[in-house]
C-alpha cells in the first residue's frame, strides 16, 4: 500500500507546479517576442494641417490667434481626427486647443530652430505674447508612447525642421508627421536639395502596414510635370497609399495650397476609408483627413 501524503505536502507539490507553468510560459512568451496589443480603436482619423501660426513667415493675414486655435479644434471634434499632425503651430496655440479639448487630450511637440553661419542654433519663437516657440507637432486623443524625433539632414544655415514620430497605442497604429525643408532653406547653399534624404529618413522610420505619416512635404506629388519628382522614393505610393491616390498608378491629388498645388500627405499602410481636404479658414495651407480601418 501507498504511503497517504499529507495536505500541506499535497499543496506545496501543487504550488510548484503552478509555479513551473507559469515559468514555462513565461519563456514561451519571452521566445515568441511580445504579444501585439489589439487596438481599442477600429477605426482612426488622422489630419494633417499646417496652421500658418507664425505670422512673420507671411502668415499675417490668414487669421488670428483665436480663429487657428478654434480651426485646430474643429478638426478634433466636428472634424472627427483623434489625431493631428501640425505644422509651422506656435507653443502656447497648441497647449491652449489641448486644454480646451480636455484633460485625456495629449501633445508632442518639437520646436524649430535656426542655425546662423558661425554653427550658433537658437530656437525660432513665434511673434505675440505668451505663444512661444515655433515649431511643429502632434495633438492625440489617445496617449502617446514611444515619441522620437527622427534625424534628417538639416540646412547648415537657415531653419532647421524636421520629423516626429509616435505610436498610438489605443489605435496599435505608429504616426509621423514631417515638415520638409523647401527650395532655398540653406542660406549658405540655396542651390542644395534636402527634400530628397528627409524623404527616405521619413519613409525607413514607419512600419511596412501599421502606419499613417505625413505632413507638410513641400513638393508637389510625383510626376512627368513635376521637376522636383526626384526627390520621391518609391515606398510612400507603391508599398503605402497616400490619402487622395485613387488607383495605385494615380500620382495625382487635390491643392492642398492656396496657390493650388499639392503639399500636404497623409500615407498609410492600412485600408483606407475616407479622405477630405478641408479649408479651415485661418491657413494658406487646407487640411488633410484621412479615415482608416485599424481592427
Amino acid at each position: 500500500m501507498l504511503p497517504t501524503t499529507s495536505r500541506p505536502v499535497r499543496a506545496a507539490a501543487a504550488a510548484l507546479a503552478l509555479l513551473a507553468l507559469a515559468a514555462a510560459a513565461a519563456l514561451t512568451q519571452c521566445a515568441a517576442g511580445p504579444a501585439r496589443s489589439t487596438p481599442s480603436v477600429r477605426a482612426l482619423t488622422v489630419a494633417t494641417w499646417n496652421m500658418c501660426g507664425v505670422r512673420q513667415w507671411h502668415c499675417e493675414h490668414t487669421g488670428d490667434r483665436d480663429a487657428k486655435q478654434r480651426a485646430l479644434k474643429w478638426l478634433a471634434t466636428t472634424g472627427g481626427a483623434r489625431v493631428v499632425l501640425v505644422q509651422e503651430a506656435c507653443a502656447g496655440d497648441m497647449e491652449a486647443v489641448r486644454e480646451d479639448l480636455g484633460r485625456s487630450w495629449r501633445t508632442a511637440f518639437r520646436a524649430y530652430t535656426w542655425r546662423d553661419g558661425a554653427g550658433r542654433t537658437a530656437t525660432v519663437r513665434c511673434a505675440g505674447r505668451g505663444q512661444g516657440a515655433a515649431g511643429f507637432g502632434i495633438l492625440s486623443a489617445d496617449p502617446l508612447s514611444e515619441v522620437r524625433s527622427v534625424p534628417t539632414r538639416q540646412p547648415a544655415v537657415g531653419v532647421r525642421r524636421g520629423v516626429l514620430c509616435a505610436t498610438v497605442a489605443a489605435a496599435d497604429v505608429r504616426v509621423c508627421g514631417a515638415h520638409l525643408s523647401p527650395p532655398g532653406s540653406d542660406r549658405a547653399h540655396p542651390d542644395w536639395e534636402f527634400r530628397d534624404d528627409q524623404l527616405r529618413a521619413l519613409v525607413a522610420a514607419v512600419p511596412a502596414r501599421r502606419t499613417v505619416y505625413g505632413g507638410d512635404l513641400n513638393v508637389g506629388p510625383p510626376g512627368a510635370r513635376n521637376p522636383d519628382a526626384g526627390v520621391w522614393p518609391a515606398v510612400p505610393y507603391r508599398t503605402h497609399r497616400e490619402c487622395d491616390q485613387a488607383t495605385a498608378a494615380d500620382r495625382s491629388g487635390r491643392a492642398t495650397h492656396l496657390s493650388g498645388h499639392k503639399l500636404d500627405y497623409l500615407f498609410t499602410g492600412l485600408p483606407k476609408s475616407r479622405c477630405q481636404v478641408r479649408d479651415t479658414g485661418a491657413s494658406d495651407h487646407l487640411a488633410l483627413l484621412l479615415r482608416v480601418r485599424t481592427g
